[in-house]
């Protein structure tokens, strides 16, 4: 397995495991799909840092000319040092406190709504003088697994269609300038067709707001995990969206900014994470291989079901056997379960795909396990992008009491 002509098993060797490597050209091939999906309309892409947020990957995005999309101030401080402009921001926090909002305004990024109170607030403090975008809680299910759902009718996430009169209310009471509307069902969005009934409710919502530039529609874009997955067709959603999108400005008396968030659709694919093979462990009624990596560092099987395709390119010819792939973790973080897999050894390198999006950024220590490095190959060469921690990163902001004196 090569990545721009670098064997994934010379940056093991180079590099060390755990250890995750980004491919650029996978990145921008995702990324072109998308604006030639929608050239004919005025389209503005944010990508959602929440997703994959080094500041090497952030900074890669700003060179290709695309804004970015926060949920935390701190990713509102890396995107400004990767070089974004505030404008270029657009924050869409969720249950913080107005402190963190007036914090994001002094930045001066783009805000986004999606809690009433919050609302009020925002308008009793700025009126008129602070813009705002509103997020819209449509009451759409999109894809099939719960976890990764957020428009449905118990989310946390947005303010209900069902509550607009009480938004206009507060809207007008004080004077606030909404300059856009938001919505996103959740990830894994297969057909065109659900952004339709979600773009219909927002079409709807925005004819009651007049100084608009833009209606932003979320992501969910769904990624093939495996061979033979059924992936969102972007070139079809363009094309559909975006006549609908351009029949509403012409009802709504002129041309506003059609946005999307994508995340996971733009790294996703390009992520790999690579692990080396601690030891093979029979039991009456498995075989596992356990490796040098957990849920620590890979989350996405445990927390959401997920499927990560996993190869041994250390043994790429070998005969297909049966494996159960485990961590060092105690506890239990399985990341595949029953899988053929190329005869593995102990030491033998595997590598697990799509793992570009919410691996790395949702790591942790636990066990006091150190977080691995990142690799990012840019035009042919390996660069890399974060260190890996050491037990210094781990002891660095603990202080040890003196028991003796205390």
């Amino acid at each position: 397995m090569h990545i721009q002509g670098i064997s994934l098993l010379a940056l093991a060797e180079e590099f060390g495991t755990p250890l995750y490597v980004y491919d650029t050209q996978k990145m921008l091939e995702k990324l072109t799909l998308l604006k030639q999906s929608f050239q004919s309309q005025k389209l503005k892409i944010k990508y959602a840092a929440k997703a994959l947020s080094n500041i090497s990957v952030l900074g890669f995005f700003k060179k290709q000319d695309i804004g970015l999309d926060t949920v935390a101030l701190e990713e509102i401080h890396l995107g400004l040092e990767a070089g974004f402009a505030p404008e270029d921001i657009l924050f869409t926090p969720n249950c913080v406190s107005f402190e963190e909002i007036k914090e994001a305004v002094a930045l001066g990024v783009v805000i986004n709504i999606d809690n009433i109170a919050i609302l009020e607030q925002f308008g009793h403090y700025y009126g008129s003088s602070v813009p705002c975008c509103i997020r819209i809680n449509p009451h759409l299910v999109a894809g099939g697994n719960s976890k990764i759902q957020v428009g449905h009718i118990d989310s946390k996430f947005g303010i209900s269609v069902l509550q607009m009169r009480h938004v206009l209310r507060v809207v007008k009471a004080h004077q606030i300038k909404v300059t856009g509307l938001h919505m996103h069902t959740g990830s894994d969005i297969l057909e065109a067709d659900i952004f339709l009934r979600g773009a219909e409710i927002l079409f709807e919502a925005a004819m009651e707001f007049p100084d608009l530039q833009f209606l932003d529609f979320g992501s969910g874009f769904k990624v093939a995990y495996k061979s033979g997955d059924i992936t969102t067709d972007i070139a079809e959603l363009g094309e559909k969206i975006g006549k609908a999108f351009e029949d509403f400005c012409q009802q709504y008396g002129r041309s506003l900014e059609i946005w999307f968030e994508p995340g996971k659709y733009l790294v996703s694919e390009a992520g790999y994470f690579l692990v080396a093979v601690n030891t093979i462990k029979q039991t009456p009624a498995t075989v596992f291989a356990g490796v040098n990596s957990g849920f620590n560092h890979l989350i996405r099987p445990m927390l959401y079901d997920a499927y990560h395709e996993i190869i041994n390119i250390s043994n790429p010819e070998g005969t297909p056997r049966l494996y159960s792939v485990v961590g060092y973790i105690c506890e239990t973080d399985t990341f595949g379960v029953d899988r053929k897999i190329t005869e593995i050894r102990e030491g033998d390198v595997l590598c697990m795909r799509n793992a570009g999006a919410y691996g790395f950024s949702m790591s942790s220590q636990y066990n006091s396990r150190l977080r691995p490095a990142e690799v990012l190959i840019y035009n042919g060469k390996a660069h890399l992008v974060r260190k890996r921690e050491t037990m210094e990163d781990i002891l660095k902001n603990q202080i040890l009491i003196d028991y003796e004196k205390a």
